[in-house]
């Protein structure tokens, strides 16, 4: 069952990459298919690190409910791109390149997480859940000073900020693409020799520390490899919260009993499978009307609400 279902996912992620790749190409092949060749390989390297950062987090915080959104990472993001164009207006792009915005992006997103765990665990508090919290509460005032400064900027200088709010796969470049695919290749080939301890850790923090494992030493090393991801996939895209919800729980009920070690790989194919079929309507069937975002917000509600409805027969 579980093996039928790993083939089905393969060729019909094949499938799509073929159809998103070859669909009405027309005439002007030479234009086309680089930007699509662009589009897709940003589509994986953002599905791969969106699935790996969420299935870490559900499971280190034995929680299939929650994403790394919550520690704020999305909000923090906003109120960087806010910033700097409020003070710097229509010039921003002037003073400021994509490339740079991007490593500075990414660097405050690390430098924001790595600050906050150290500050919290180095008081001798082990409970991940006042980290969760912390992240929670900072992540809401940040947002809540991101909207504040929207509010008072020019109207006009707030479309730039728009652009970063929603997930857009069409303002990729090569040098953006290259630094987000050598930081993800970097991290997962860190990641790889830990990913045999996700199954203690997933028994939860007692069961793990008597079952032998630096509980500690891996929850701090899992979640620098979190933020990493994390910081990658926003800056490259915008925010994505809603995908890992929902890829994950795919993942859970397609492949139950499944060892993390494959989990996380398997993740990684249906978040880029469900990329990859909202971008593909976001371009031939809405015609940009619309973004990835809201196409997967709106599948991902109606798949929670089936899943709350069976549950609740099952009580």
């Amino acid at each position: 069952m579980l093996r039928r279902n790993l083939i089905i996912l393969i060729i019909s992620l094949l499938a799509i990459i073929i159809v998103f790749m070859l669909y009405d190409t027309g005439k002007n092949l030479d234009y086309v298919i680089p930007r699509r060749l662009l589009r897709l390989a940003t589509l994986l390297v953002v599905g791969i690190s969106v699935a790996y950062s969420s299935l870490l987090f559900q499971t280190i915080t034995n929680n299939k409910i929650l994403t790394p959104a919550i520690m704020g990472y999305e909000s923090i993001f906003i109120l960087f791109q806010t910033i700097i164009v409020f003070i710097y207006g229509d010039k921003t792009f002037e003073v400021i390149n994509h490339t740079d915005n991007f490593v500075y992006a990414v660097l405050l997103m690390m430098g924001f997480s790595l600050i906050m765990y150290f500050l919290i665990f180095s008081k001798g508090n082990k409970n991940i859940y006042y980290l969760l919290l912390m992240g929670l509460v900072l992540g809401t005032l940040f947002q809540t000073l991101a909207q504040f400064v929207q509010i008072i900027i020019d109207p006009n200088e707030f479309s730039m900020i728009e652009s970063y709010m929603f997930v857009s796969f069409n303002k990729m470049n090569e040098s953006l693409l290259l630094m987000g695919s050598i930081i993800l290749i970097a991290t997962l080939a860190i990641c790889q020799p830990y990913l045999k301890y996700l199954d203690v850790i997933a028994l939860g923090r007692e069961h793990a520390i008597n079952l032998g494992l630096d509980y500690s030493k891996l929850i701090k090393i899992y979640m620098i490899i979190i933020s990493l991801l994390v910081s990658v996939s926003t800056a490259l895209v915008g925010p994505v919260t809603f995908l890992g919800i929902l890829v994950t729980n795919l993942t859970y009920e397609l492949f139950p009993n499944t060892k993390h070690k494959q989990m996380v790989w398997i993740c990684s194919l249906i978040a880029c499978l469900a990329l990859l079929i909202g971008q593909f309507l976001v371009e031939h069937v809405f015609n940009f009307s619309t973004t990835v975002s809201i196409v997967i917000n709106f599948v991902g509600g109606l798949y929670f609400l089936f899943i709350l409805l069976r549950s609740r027969k099952t009580i």
